[in-house]
């Protein structure tokens, strides 16, 4: 999985009155967890654009201003109600022999049969939690729509990976071909055509006769 360097400085107060100072000053107040402690920290809130506002996972590697680098995944944000400005981020910090559970986005890929002959592909699911150790967490999940014909479904169980483990039941359904209105009607009239042919068939048929 790709990863994102993220320059901060350790915060020595952690009280409102520093916190909101820092935001003032355009940096975002942070938090590392997973370690023997909590590492407080801020980060400028310009540096957050390609981890947060973006449909990629990243991992992160934290890099503060006293030399010291930590491994983590992005575990919580929260954005002003008003603004939609970031008030302040969760980290978790990763270990190369321990599993983490991260939410990894699907790429759909294929031409589907189904979608060709009318139908709708639905996305049931756009992102799939799973875990596994830090070194086979995927950049993305890819998914092949090929089989799928109209009203035909593609499970979670098809996606099965031995670097990772799915963290939703064997039932979720990731996507599906449903019918559409034009769908429906071209099969109507398929139907009706073959049943015309049918009807044809049997008028110009010569009659049986018995003797």
């Amino acid at each position: 999985m790709k990863s994102i360097t993220l320059n901060g400085s350790q915060r020595e107060s952690v009280g409102k009155k520093a916190t909101k100072a820092l935001r003032n000053a355009g940096q975002v107040p942070c938090v590392l967890y997973g370690g023997d402690k909590p590492v407080h920290f801020s980060v400028e809130e310009l540096a957050f654009t390609k981890l947060v506002y973006t449909p990629n996972a990243h991992t992160v590697v934290i890099a503060l201003e006293n030399g010291k680098t930590f491994n983590a995944i992005l575990q919580d944000i929260q954005f002003n109600p008003v603004t939609d400005k970031i008030m302040h981020v969760d980290f978790y910090q990763l270990y190369e022999d321990k599993e983490i559970t991260m939410s990894i986005p699907l790429n759909f890929v294929g031409n589907s049969r189904g979608v060709k002959n009318g139908g709708v592909l639905r996305k049931n699911q756009r992102n799939l939690r799973i875990k596994a150790l830090p070194a086979n967490l995927p950049d993305f999940i890819e998914v092949d729509i090929t089989p799928l014909k109209i009203g035909g479904k593609l499970y979670i169980t098809t996606l099965e990976n031995e670097a990772y483990k799915f963290m939703h039941p064997d039932n979720t359904v990731v996507c599906q071909v449903r019918r559409s209105r034009a769908s429906v009607e071209e099969h109507d009239e398929e139907e009706a055509a073959a049943a015309e042919g049918a009807e044809g068939a049997e008028a110009t048929a010569p009659e049986a006769t018995q003797e």
